[in-house]
């Protein structure tokens, strides 16, 4: 069977069926527990997800349960809601916003008892905007160590593990703080869905230490704040209480439920092409690594299917997912635009140099790649010539990381605005 549609239409529609699996306001009631009878309901909760699983809640309760509760999201991600306050706040470096809603939700779940019920809402982009510094560390000082992780590349898993430890809420000191029952709905933007990793895992078991976040910035030359760099090596001289680990009593009236991953989204978007006729194929959702290393070897893998037709035949989609990295160099130019999505795609597009009948889309589910107001950006085989001849420079755009820059030249930026969810980046290189 020949694929007759059209290419972008079909990988545009791929995007929006990965990002409808991960949609909280379809999927969050299924996974609630029953409306609670006696004493209080709390709901707290951060991600970039946090405002529409914060409304599904209160739609899947309503007239069953007393709600009350606060949750904290990404500016410009917010809902209405009518019980459960919807705090704006910075990400990915965290501000004061942040840090008052965070001290807000220890403060409600200390005042809890064991008759109540702890409600906690755990997505994407929850480690920055849960950020309540552990004591003697300023907000300040918690910023410019956020900015320095993402200056040096390091994974965002790494990146937890250091902000857990430097944290009053985060790497189950939220469920340590409550006295009442907690369940955790969690939306997965981690590879491998480690719930510790999400959000920085506020009401589970960390296995992580001290002395594993002063590895961290040793690896990746991170220079941090005399603040935070004495309170990591108090704490892995043992001056200071560790975060909870597997085992601990405490974590036996938790419940940690993972509701959304990154796979179940690809499934949905390879179901999209398997109804074109067009062979899907799953390279995974945990690829991580730099975004244009990582464009290079997926172009070879191309370049084998359509010189060799193997390991697989046309029409066939590789489909991914998973978090790369776009690490820029020291003092990087103002002109350094876009994201990991859409440096991914400029570097698969100098690869493949125009080939034919390869299509292609890189796209943030949670609708923001990067520094700009964009998903991500689409690739057709003639992205390249019309870039030049709009007397752009696709090599010079990748040099400076301003794939951004390039995609708008071409017109082929992919803009749906906040999805309210995040279960990480959606590519898909389409060979026809």
């Amino acid at each position: 069977m020949n694929f007759q549609g059209c290419p972008r239409t079909l990988l545009l529609e791929s995007f929006r069926a990965a990002v409808a699996a991960a949609d909280p306001l379809e999927i969050v009631a299924s996974h609630l527990p029953p409306p609670h009878a006696g004493g209080r309901t709390l709901v707290v909760g951060a991600g970039k997800a946090a405002a529409s699983m914060a409304l599904a809640v209160e739609r899947a309760y309503a007239g069953h349960a007393a709600l009350e509760g606060v949750v904290v999201t990404r500016y410009a991600h917010g809902l209405p809601t009518a019980h459960i306050r919807v705090i704006e706040a910075g990400h990915p470096v965290p501000d004061e916003a942040g840090e008052q809603a965070a001290a807000d939700i220890l403060a409600q779940v200390q005042s809890l008892g064991p008759d109540d019920r702890l409600i906690v809402l755990v997505s994407g982009g929850g480690s920055s905007l849960l950020s309540l510094p552990a004591e003697g560390i300023p907000m300040a000082d918690l910023k410019a160590t956020t900015r320095e992780l993402l200056r040096c590349g390091a994974p965002i898993t790494d990146m937890n593990i250091v902000r857990k430890h430097v944290s009053r809420i985060q790497g189950g000191r939220l469920a340590q703080a409550s006295r009442a029952p907690v369940t955790t709905l969690i939306v997965s933007d981690v590879a491998g869905d480690d719930p510790s990793a999400i959000a920085s895992g506020p009401t589970v078991p960390d296995p992580s230490t001290y002395a594993d976040a002063l590895a961290i910035l040793k690896r990746y030359g991170a220079t941090v704040p005399s603040t935070v760099q004495a309170h990591l090596d108090r704490g892995a001289r043992g001056e200071i209480a560790e975060t909870p680990k597997p085992g601990d009593p405490l974590f036996a009236s938790v419940d940690n439920r993972m509701i959304a991953t990154a796979h179940g989204s690809l499934a949905a978007a390879a179901a999209q092409f398997r109804r074109q006729g067009i062979q899907p194929v799953l390279l995974g959702d945990t690829v991580t690594g730099e975004a244009q290393e990582v464009a290079r070897v997926y172009a070879a893998l191309v370049r084998e299917i359509r010189k060799y037709n193997a390991p697989f035949s046309a029409p066939v989609v590789l489909i991914s997912g998973g978090e790369c990295t776009v690490t820029l160099p020291s003092g990087a130019s103002e002109r350094a635009r876009g994201g990991r999505c859409s440096e991914f795609l400029l570097s698969l597009a100098i690869e493949l140099d125009g080939a034919a009948d390869i299509h292609a889309i890189a796209a943030d589910t949670d609708g923001i790649d990067g520094s700009e107001d964009n998903a991500g950006a689409l690739l057709g085989p003639d992205s390249l010539a019309r870039a030049e001849a709009a007397g752009v420079s696709a090599r010079q755009k990748l040099d400076t990381h301003d794939a951004w820059g390039f995609f708008d030249a071409v017109g082929d930026l992919v803009v749906t605005g906040p999805t309210r969810t995040n279960v990480n980046d959606y590519r898909a290189i389409l060979i026809l």
